[in-house]
């Protein structure tokens, strides 16, 4: 759903997400993505957004965050790529837009899409054939749900909440990537129509 149709209300989780015009890349290399990193931690604390799950993506980023306060969470991605945007393009000597359209965002409102969206937003760079395993790509929080990196965009007590077993949850992953496991079949459809208008439920 395009951010300007939805309603953003303390409390509530919204998958928040968008891709590069015409597929195109939107970060090039380590310094572009570490911008984005810098960008996202100056502001969501300032926002009172908590970060659950993250990866960036060259042409793309998946984001589930919680809007803890009064600012709308779709304020932290116009604040992060407005100013993105125009770094990315003096830096890379480009003009025009860098994104295909405004940010889309989804209300995440039922503990099934909680508890299995995180999987597919850490297992997008394997999918993607970026990493051979989601430990080994660096720009998502996955090492942060697993404990082995102290970053500051992750909520602990979440994870507590849904995958108190830190091992448990590297499992469900490999055993979505494997499909052993697959996501629930709302939610895959949901994920097969992010981009199109008038995906559904």
């Amino acid at each position: 759903m395009a951010a300007r149709d939805m309603q953003f209300v303390q409390g509530q989780y919204y998958h928040i997400y968008n891709r590069g015009a015409g597929r195109g890349n939107i970060c090039l290399d380590d310094d572009d993505f570490t911008n984005i990193l810098w960008r996202i931690k100056e502001y969501f604390a300032k926002f009172s957004i908590a970060i659950i799950a993250y990866c960036l993506m060259p042409n793309h980023y998946h984001w589930l965050v919680r809007q803890d306060g009064v600012v709308e969470a779709r304020m932290l991605p116009q604040r992060v790529f407005n100013g993105y945007a125009k770094h990315f393009n003096q830096r890379h000597q480009r003009s025009g837009t860098l994104f295909e359209g405004p940010f889309r965002a989804k209300l995440v409102d039922k503990d099934e899409y909680l508890r299995h969206l995180p999987r597919y937003i850490h297992g997008n760079p394997v999918k993607a054939g970026f990493a051979a395993a989601p430990e080994l790509w660096p720009y998502s929080n996955y090492a942060e749900w697993l404990g082995t990196r102290t970053g500051t965009l992750v909520d602990h007590a979440f994870i507590d909440q849904f995958y108190p077993d830190r091992g448990r949850y590297k499992q469900s992953v490999l055993d979505y990537l494997t499909n052993i496991h697959t996501l629930p079949p709302a939610l895959l459809r949901y994920l097969e129509n992010l981009y199109e208008p008038d995906a559904k439920d």
